[in-house]
């Protein structure tokens, strides 16, 4: 007797980030998102063993789930946060707003228009994920205390031994304390993975997110109407 194999269930096809103008919380992909993080180097590849975007977003949303003194509710948000902080990046090209330099109101090239875009990218992408649009400046400064000693973490693991970074900064002299586990290079397939999981796990099921987020457009048109 011949045994017939179960026909494949054909996938949708991924829908890649594209042009970065006026991104909307129902353009998020967030498979492909995790790709597109995971083929990207961090420091524009300024480092010795490759990194992505994707395996330093997990590095820092565990570090975040790891901190004392948080609620539940509180913990799960921000660690999800610190996963998607860097995805405008993935419209962008790898390219992020220099903080420093993002001026230039009304600029169509110069990096006051990239960090506009960015802005509004990640706004889209915190509505897809359910969170709220804004994060508060307590949090964001918890949020880049860790980023900062993530970053500390890969100069390092990552850079030549008393080499220099990308900026020509020194390695030497860290201004802050590099979180505690050892960076190691992992393959692109593998970080991808590696972020949706961390991803679904935090975000919760896409109907669930979808809920969130609708709840919070209608919450949002209400307080317009009540303007």
């Amino acid at each position: 007797m011949t045994m017939k194999r179960a026909a494949a269930i054909p996938r949708a096809p991924l829908i890649w980030p594209g042009d970065p103008e006026d991104v909307t919380a129902e353009d998020i992909d967030f498979e492909a998102l995790a790709h597109v993080l995971a083929n990207t180097c961090r420091r524009g590849g300024c480092c010795r063993q490759y990194h992505s975007i994707a395996a330093h977003a997990v590095i820092v949303s565990e570090e975040i789930a790891a901190l004392d003194g948080l609620e539940d509710e509180d913990r799960r948000t921000l660690a999800l946060h610190a996963l998607i902080a860097n995805a405008p990046s993935a419209w962008l090209r790898g390219r992020l707003p220099d903080s420093q330099r993002a001026a230039e109101p009304g600029s169509r090239s110069g990096p006051g228009r990239t960090g506009k875009l960015a802005t509004g990218i990640e706004t889209a992408v915190r509505r897809a994920a359910g969170l709220d649009a804004v994060l508060e400046e307590e949090q964001a400064e918890l949020l880049r205390f860790v980023e900062r000693m993530a970053e500390a973490a890969e100069r390092r693991d990552l850079l030549e031994p008393g080499g220099r970074d990308g900026s020509g900064s020194a390695v030497a002299g860290l201004a802050f304390p590099p979180i505690k586990r050892r960076i190691r290079s992992l393959p692109p397939d593998k970080a991808a993975q590696a972020w949706l999981a961390r991803f679904r796990a935090l975000a919760g099921p896409e109907d669930e997110r979808k809920g969130r987020t609708a709840a919070d457009a209608a919450s949002e048109a209400g307080d317009a109407a009540r303007d």
